[in-house]
Formats: structure tokens, sequence, C-alpha cells
């Protein structure tokens, strides 16, 4: 350390005074000054540094620097002739050049902290809220409209966690994907909803350093119009409102006839006031039923309609209060929110997801609906299996649901954190799947991959294979597959060398193995490898007190998959979904709920009889060949190409050649329609000569 003494306590004495003295490695012994009311010997005292009026009585104390801040060149001459000869003694230049510095430093600091405090009044004076996080996700920032909103002190929010202050944030996922996310409607914990815009914060290095969203209070102006009591009163200041506010705003009158609309909404569904003052509550809407009209019909306010409008079918989020003054309605005010770009957030999503659902078991136990006597025992013997590295075989008939099986039973497994790989041993051509098992050697047939690839169980390593139709695998495949069961190893077409790969199998058929053994389709070894611990998922109609529940269940899924908002079914379209015979199981289940949503209209949210395609009975009666029966020679394609012919040219004649009547009744959609009459050559000329 440094042993300092400063000569001269004036401006550019007390200057250094404070810089040394923040610096570890100067200790300022002593400051000196003829001028007992020097600012710098005042700042000594403060700092309880010692001070003197004679340097003369500090030079020779083992003093390392003296600082000559006088200005005087007889006292800096002085000094240099007194000090000792290793002190080193920088002169008053210097020290003025310093004490420029710090001011000039001080004056940015200031103007700094002055321009702090500008942008802090700024944004605590604006209307919306905002709130901001750093890279850390916790908040660094809030102003007063945001507190407000939330109905929290700024003391509660600054430096906690955003998703402790705001659950629902997505400002996390905004760091992670780096992008923004514009109008987003949110609903708070105190039961408000807000519009919020969520964008990333990236630096000049394209590092993002933290995000931001700023959000709107839509329910004021809903609650607003709900709650007025003297329209024409306060009509200067509601149009105020409604022009300034950046959400698209219509209002009607009680006959449904355009008052106003602010530019917002002008800007969103392209249409002008002249194109909705004075028109009905309807021109506006491109598809979809108009809520201005159904609020003014039943008094009551709607929320989160979607709906399009305006010549370029803007997809738009509605919510419309009616107007009430003293008793009676006077008319209804909607506010309108573009969520088109949610369509876009969305299918990214999907593909996201389709990337990730090939890597990744999607489902658990919760997410398998059934608590027949049947369902529990195979849940719990699925947990049992999920518990040991045992080969799992997961048996039962098509659309019962094995797949959600094997998912939940990796996904319970210590092998929970590794990849799961799902196998459709019927979906891939016998000549492909043992290199897509397996994987292949560099050159090992025209066409391979440079370098070789790796197959799926070497992907699957350390983690889990589903192995979906195991009943349709080859003889050749079985026997390939056995010795990966019993030796942990496989070997890469072209390769010779074995390959130890540590994977969990979970096998699944609906094929009856012990049938397939007797007819020599199914090895009887592999077979013992694959029953350690064979799980029976029972048929739909085995457990018809569990079709209520997984209707529900199927209704809420459909409603994610179509956009709808289907609520409830009656009692009457219950009972045929009990007394029907389900012999599709749970994916014949989904495919008759999600026909039955399709054909609804867009607002309605029951599910009713009616909606439900044609439902029979399953009858279940043994066939017991006659003597005369005999086969026509025909392959099972040819009959079936013949009888969908038929059944096709009754039902299109019947629907007097109505393309969508006939798609509707026969439960297909339209373009299969148009593909299925071209296969068969069934236009309505061909149909008189078919007949």
């Amino acid at each position: 350390m440094k042993r300092v003494l400063i000569v001269g306590a004036g401006k550019g004495g007390a200057a250094l005074l404070k810089l040394l003295n923040e610096i570890e490695r100067m200790q300022v012994v002593a400051i000196t000054d003829i001028d007992p009311d020097a600012e710098g010997l005042i700042l000594a005292e403060q700092m309880q540094i010692p001070s003197d009026r004679h340097w003369e009585n500090w030079i020779h104390k083992d003093i390392d620097i003296v600082i000559e801040a006088t200005g005087s060149d007889a006292v800096f001459g002085e000094i240099r002739a007194k000090r000792m000869p290793f002190t080193v003694v920088i002169p008053g230049s210097v020290a003025y050049v310093t004490s420029e510095l710090l001011e000039e430093k001080e004056a940015l600091v200031q103007e700094l902290k002055q321009q702090t405090q500008n942008q802090h009044l700024i944004l605590n004076s604006i209307h919306d809220g905002m709130i901001v996080i750093g890279e850390n996700s916790r908040v660094s920032f809030v102003n007063q409209s945001a507190a407000r909103i939330l109905d929290k002190d700024k003391r509660e929010i600054v430096g906690f966690p955003v998703t402790d202050v705001i659950p629902a944030s997505r400002l996390p996922r905004i760091l992670a994907s780096r992008k923004k996310e514009l109008n987003q409607q949110l609903e708070l914990e105190n039961g408000k909803k807000v519009i919020t815009t969520r964008i990333p914060m990236i630096g000049q290095d394209q590092k993002v350093i933290g995000a931001f969203a700023v959000f709107q209070d839509i329910t004021e102006v809903v609650d607003l119009a709900e709650e007025v009591t003297n329209l024409k009163e306060i009509q200067t200041m509601l149009e105020a409102i409604i022009h300034s506010s950046d959400e698209a705003i219509s209002v009607v009158d009680e006959n449904g006839s355009g008052l106003m609309i602010n530019p917002a909404y002008t800007r969103i569904t392209g249409l002008s006031e002249e194109e909705i003052v004075g028109k009905p509550a309807t021109v506006d809407i491109a598809e979809g039923e108009s809520m201005h009209m159904k609020v003014l019909r039943t008094r009551r306010p709607v929320r989160g309609v979607r709906m399009k409008v305006g010549p370029a079918n803007k997809d738009v989020l509605v919510n419309v209060a009616p107007v009430i003054v003293d008793g009676r309605l006077k008319g209804s005010v909607g506010v309108l929110h573009d969520v088109s770009e949610i369509q876009s957030l969305t299918s990214e999503l999907k593909r996201a997801r389709q990337i990730i659902r090939s890597l990744e078991a999607k489902y658990t136990f919760d997410d398998i609906v059934g608590r027949s006597q049947e369902m529990t025992l195979a849940l719990e013997q699925a947990k049992v299996g999920a518990r040991t590295p045992a080969t799992v075989l997961l048996r039962g008939e098509s659309g019962t649901g094995k797949e959600l099986f094997a998912h939940a039973i990796h996904n319970e497994s210590k092998r929970r954190h590794n990849k799961f790989i799902r196998v459709n041993c019927a979906a891939i051509a016998e000549s492909l799947l043992e290199s897509e098992l397996f994987g292949y050697e560099d050159g090992a047939f025209s066409g391979a991959k440079r370098g070789g690839k790796k197959g799926l169980f070497e992907e699957a390593n350390h983690g889990s294979i589903f192995l979906d139709e195991i009943g349709e695998l080859t003889l050749s495949m079985q026997a390939k597959l056995l010795r990966v069961l019993q030796e942990n190893e496989i070997v890469r077409v072209g390769g010779t060398k074995p390959v130890h790969v540590d994977v969990r199998v979970i096998a699944a058929t609906n094929v009856n193995l012990e049938k397939a053994i007797m007819n020599k389709t199914f090895r009887e070894d592999l077979y013992y490898r694959l029953n350690r611990l064979p799980i029976y998922i029972p048929p739909l109609r085995e457990r018809k007190e569990d079709v209520i529940s997984l209707a529900r269940h199927l209704i809420s899924k459909l409603n994610e998959d179509y956009g709808r908002h289907v609520q409830h079914m009656d009692e009457e379209a219950y009972g045929l979904l009990k007394e029907y015979g389900w012999p599709g199981n749970v994916r014949e289940l989904e495919n008759v709920l999600g026909r039955a949503m399709i054909y609804m209209e867009n607002m309605e949210d029951t599910i009713l009889a009616e909606h439900l395609p044609p439902l029979t009975k399953a009858a279940r009666t043994e066939y017991i060949p006659s003597e005369n029966t005999s086969w026509p020679e025909v392959t099972l394609q040819e009959a079936v190409d013949d009888y969908e012919k038929k059944l096709l040219a009754k039902a299109y004649r019947s629907h007097g050649f109505n393309k969508t009547k006939t798609a509707k009744a026969l439960g297909i959609s339209i373009r299969n329609l148009y593909y299925k009459l071209e296969k068969y050559d069934l236009d309505k000329k061909s149909m008189q000569e078919f007949s």
C-alpha cells in the first residue's frame, strides 16, 4: 500500500482526496493547506484523515507519493528539495486535470440519474401497465399502472420471480424463444382481463438480456359499459376513451344500428365509419353470429368469442356488454382483439410438438381415463411394470389405448429422462425394417448414407422402445429381435461387430399370439421373451361405465384441436353412447364425437343426440356356415370395393345427388366423397347405367 501526502486542500486537492480514498492500494496519510478553511481540510475531518497547515511536518514520515496540489512552482521546488530519495512528487497540473475529470464524471452521473428519473416518471405516468424482467426471470421494474392492475404493492413485485407475481406469465418463455407475442389475452388472479404484448430485450451481442410486457386492462371499458347509468351525460367522455384506446371498439344502439367505432376498429377490420355507423350490426361479420345482436336479445354480456370480421376475414376475439340506463337497454359496446397471430404461433407449436413426440413420451398415467374394475387392474399392472426393467407386452384390441400405456410406463420408469422411440412394425416395409431397427454400415447397400446410420435401438439406448403391432413381424425379423432381447446387442446391416444396447422394450399387439404360434407365424421362444409381464387392456364394451368420463375427456381434447367451445352433452346422447357396442373402442368414440362437433353450428355448446352419426347396437351372434355356403372366388378387397360402390350409389341417389348431404350421411369428408365418386365413376350419367 502506498502512503500519500496531499499538499494543497483547495478544489483540486479535495477532488484528489475523494478519488484516492476510494482506492484500496492508496492510503492518504495527511492533507495540508495554509488556509484553515480550505475545502479539503473540512472533507478530511469528515473522513477522519489527519490534516495540517505545514507539509514539512509530514514529508519525512515514510511518504511514498507527494501530490502538490497548490499550483505553486515554489512549493513544488521546496518539496522536491526536502523529500526523501524514494518519495515521488506529482506536480499540481496533474491534480488540476484529475479534478476536471472528476467534475465531468460527477456531472455525467447526475445527468444519467436525471434521465433515469425522467424515464421512470414517464413510464409511471402512462395508463398501460409495464413490467420488466432480467435474464434470471426476476422483476427489475414495474410501473404504477401495472401495480394498480395487479392489485399489488411494488415492494411485492420488484426482485421476485415474475411467475410468483403473475403465475400465468409467459415472459420466461419469451426469454427462451426470443420471439415477441403481440396482443395476447390473459386473465389475472384477481379476475381482471388484460391484453398484453411481450417483447424480448436483445443486446448488441444478440444475447437476450431480459424481456418486458405492456398490458392494458380491457375490463375497464367493458365494465364501464355494464355499469353506466346515464349514457348522455358521459357520452363525450366515453367517445374520448373509445377513440384513444388501442383496442378495437364498436357501439350499437338498442336496435343494433352502429353508433360509433374507433380508429383501432378500422385498422383491424378494414371498415370505415361510413360503412359501420347507421348500418346493422351484422355488416362487419364475415363468419359467425353478431355478438351485438345476441347481447341485445339476452341483455347479458358475452366474453371471449372467436369470429371473423371485415373483408379480410380477420380472426378476432370479441367481448360485448349491454348498456343499460335506468333499467332500460340502450345498446351494447363491443371490444375486438386481433388474434390472427395466435394461429401462426399455434401452428409452430404443433410442428414443434410433432418433432418432440418422436423422441419423448407425452402421456402419463394421469392421462389414462378409466375407473372400471377392468381398467383399474390394467393400470395397477402397468405401474408395477414401470418400476421394473422387465419387457412389457400390451395386449388388446385396436383402439383400446395401448400406446398411451406405453407412454405412461416409460414416463413412470427410471428411464423417463431418456428417449422414448415408437415403431409401428406394420407400417415399415419389410425390406427397410431391419435397417431402421438396427441401422447399417457404410456401403451396406445401394443408396446407403455415407458413414452408415444408427438404428432405432441405438437411438433408444438407455431409454425405451415401443414396438407396436409386434405380431406383424416376419419370422426372420422375429429371430433378430430375439437376439436383441437375449444378448442386449445388435448388429448393423452390413456389419459384423455387435453393438451393446441398454433398451427397455415395450411391445403391443392385437393379434392372438398363441394362435399365431400354432399357425407357425410367430416364434414360441420370442413369445416367452415378450410375455414376461403381459397386460391386457379391456375393450370399451367391457367397461361401459367409463364411456361418459372418456367422452368428457375427449370433448375437451377435441375443443383444443378444432378451436370449438363445446361444454356439454345431453342425457339422450350419453344414453346412445352407453348403449353402443364400440367395436372400434376409444378410437371410434373419438371419431364419433369429432364428427358430431364438425357438423355442429359454431355457437352451439351442447352435443345433442341428433348431432351423433347413426349408432347401431353391436349384435354379437355366432356365425354358423350353412352347407350351401359357397365362396364367390373374389379377393377381400374386391368384395369390399363392390360393397362400397353399391352403398355410395344408393346414398348418392337417395340424397338427390347432393354431395354435401351424401358426405354428411356417410360420415365422411366432402373431399373423400369426391375421391370415391371418381374412383367408382359414379357421376349422374353413369349412375343411370349403374342402376
